[in-house]
């Protein structure tokens, strides 16, 4: 079901193509989700941009992320994991293949350490303007408040998980941080509560996307999930959330917004 006739960014997808290297996370493998398989399922919703994003299964490897890249288009970009070890060279390749973000799984593993985020996520953004991406239950979040709250730029995924993290989330986002409206099959907490306090304290924090193909959520995306989501924005906002927040985030060209 299609929220609006506005053009939708999805701010988090993962491709799982077996072509490529795949590593068990916790003995955990997903089922393949190929590029072809992810046009098919969000045809008809609108999608015409997103970003790529590495999982813990997927550990450092770019193959697939620029296989996945080329294949999609140029309004596609990649949020990938990377070694505090990567080189100057390395990041900049990968910024001309079109990702514009590292990745800190903190929940499940398979990215640097947190306590490597600080240097690398410096580094990446000083050596490619490239953001830093954290999935982490919100609860967690004042180990790592002061370090986040000096990044250049930062997105929280899937809402924070978490209802008792709510709080802390917000005070990230009022000083800067994004946040993707996500993966409502894995949170624990009212995604309309969170949306509505999300915009009250910065309507440029919010980001849509739908997550897929939902690994290891207790439910998969649905395309429900969208109508909570323009119902929850309301016209005001909606091609900002939809679509403007993150094409301005993801450094999408102007030119490439429809």
């Amino acid at each position: 079901m299609r929220p609006s006739a506005q053009p939708v960014f999805d701010a988090h997808l993962h491709i799982i193509d077996p072509r490529f290297p795949l590593i068990p996370n916790d003995g955990y493998l997903p089922d393949p989700f190929t590029v072809g398989q992810y046009r098919e399922r969000v045809g008809g919703l609108g999608i015409v941009g997103g970003a790529v994003v590495s999982g813990s299964f997927q550990g450092f490897d770019q193959t697939y992320l620029r296989d996945a890249l080329l294949q999609l288009g140029p309004t596609y970009v990649g949020v990938t994991q990377v070694p505090a070890t990567i080189t100057d060279q390395e990041i900049i390749d990968l910024d001309a293949a079109g990702v514009r973000a590292v990745r800190f799984n903190v929940r499940r593993g398979g990215s640097a350490s947190p306590a490597e985020l600080d240097r690398l996520a410096h580094r990446v953004h000083d050596i490619a303007g490239w953001h830093s991406e954290l999935y982490i239950d919100a609860r967690t979040l004042p180990d790592l408040t002061p370090t986040l709250m000096a990044l250049p730029a930062v997105s929280i995924d899937h809402l924070g998980l978490h209802r008792d993290g709510v709080a802390h989330l917000l005070k990230l986002v009022e000083h800067g941080t994004k946040v993707k409206a996500t993966g409502f099959g894995r949170i624990d907490l009212d995604p309309a509560d969170v949306m509505k306090a999300i915009l009250d304290t910065d309507p440029t924090a919010l980001m849509v996307g739908t997550d897929l193909p939902s690994t290891r959520a207790r439910r998969p995306f649905a395309d429900q999930d969208f109508t909570i989501i323009a119902e929850t924005i309301g016209p005001e906002h909606l091609h900002d959330i939809l679509w403007g927040n993150a094409a301005t985030f993801y450094r999408l060209p102007a030119a490439q917004e429809n």
